[in-house]
């Protein structure tokens, strides 16, 4: 199975049919000014202000268009070079970050909406887990499926690759069940039984625990060599839609259905109350979306999807709303940081993805 190259239209830049500027593109400088014709004044060319840029993006913000479903998960690679994107029409679409944002391949087999992708941490594999009940491996370079594990039976919502050690894959499915698959194996080697379905899961950084949430409102932390349920994250009060570790691996960042955002202390000795923020301003809408929330890259932000249509940014420290960043015609499912630049990329209902450059923080 080959990497499909889009079909060029003549109707869109960049023959990828994958890019609609949102803003007037300057590739000479970053710093643009900004001209002002004011014919009631009798002045002309008055200068107003300076936009700077922070971003190699080609314009501030770039979208991206050519799924046939919602969208819901985005990824950038680890080099920040390329973005994959997994969809409801049952596709992965590669593209490019940079220039045209070119969707350059197309990855196909999955038989239902694919619910979450990964990247490998060379970039060289995708993860992906689909509404087909499997679990799947891609190579990135060739487009071919170099692994499909079935052993659910009912949706898998999640899942995640572990970031040391073995590229495990953890996964989280309607049936119940957390499995954990080794590359190297045809079956899961380990499966933990829950009550309840299970819509995210995510690896510790260790990667010797596994938190996974679902319909009963808890984040149950997994001990893979007792595999027992440790401890539990309670304060939520509704299903718990996405989850993500700092890049530190010392918090876990939680969305919920309740329509709040919680971080929570997941060090090993931390105090028995280890929700340490609570963060209101992305509400989740009726279509009831496993809305994923993510960290910036050097952990002082947290962002994540709204059903209001935009993605909201606060300062993980103080709780505090950033950003509020319009755009999308839909529920935004799913948030990635740029690994290198502050660079936000927002998935959605609408079909589209945005790539939108935000302030540097100090």
């Amino acid at each position: 199975m080959s990497v499909e190259k889009r079909k060029e239209s003549p109707s869109l830049p960049g023959g990828g049919g994958s890019l609609v500027k949102r803003a007037r593109p300057d590739s000479e400088a970053k710093d643009k000014e900004l001209i002002l014709s004011n014919e009631r004044s009798g002045t002309s060319n008055a200068l107003v202000g300076t936009i700077k840029r922070t971003s190699s993006l080609q314009a501030p913000v770039m979208q991206l268009i050519g799924h046939e479903g919602e969208i819901f998960s985005s990824k950038f690679d680890p080099s920040g070079q390329y973005i994959a994107s997994a969809s409801g029409d049952r596709s992965i679409l590669l593209w490019e970050t940079y220039g045209d944002c070119k969707n350059y391949g197309v990855l196909r087999g999955h038989t239902n909406a694919v619910l979450e992708l990964h990247w490998s941490r060379d970039g060289s594999q995708l993860f992906t887990c689909s509404a087909d009940k499997t679990v799947s491996i891609w190579d990135a370079n060739t487009g071919e499926r170099t692994r499909r594990w079935k052993g659910h039976t009912m949706v898998v919502n999640s899942c995640q690759v572990a970031r040391r050690g073995p590229e495990n894959i953890v996964s989280g499915s309607d049936d119940g069940t957390i499995k954990l698959w080794d590359s190297r194996a045809k079956d899961a080697t380990q499966t933990y039984q829950d009550k309840f379905q299970v819509t995210s899961v995510c690896f510790s950084d260790a990667g010797d625990m596994v938190y996974s949430g679902g319909l009963d409102n808890e984040i149950k932390v997994w001990d893979m060599r007792n595999k027992e349920v440790a401890y539990t994250l309670n304060g939520h009060m509704d299903t718990i839609s996405g989850m993500a570790l700092s890049p530190d691996g010392s918090s876990l960042l939680s969305n919920s259905m309740d329509n709040t955002v919680r971080i929570w202390d997941v060090k090993p000795f931390a105090p028995a109350d280890r929700c340490t923020q609570v963060l209101q301003g992305a509400p989740h809408g009726y279509e009831k979306n496993l809305i994923t929330p993510c960290w910036s890259t050097d952990g002082t932000q947290v962002a994540c999807g709204s059903a209001d249509r935009t993605v909201v940014i606060w300062e993980a420290n103080s709780g505090k709303i950033l950003y509020k960043l319009p755009g999308h015609k839909g529920c935004v499912n799913d948030v990635d940081w740029h690994p290198k630049e502050p660079i936000v990329m927002s998935a959605s209902t609408d079909k589209t993805m945005l790539l939108g450059e935000v302030k540097e923080t100090q």
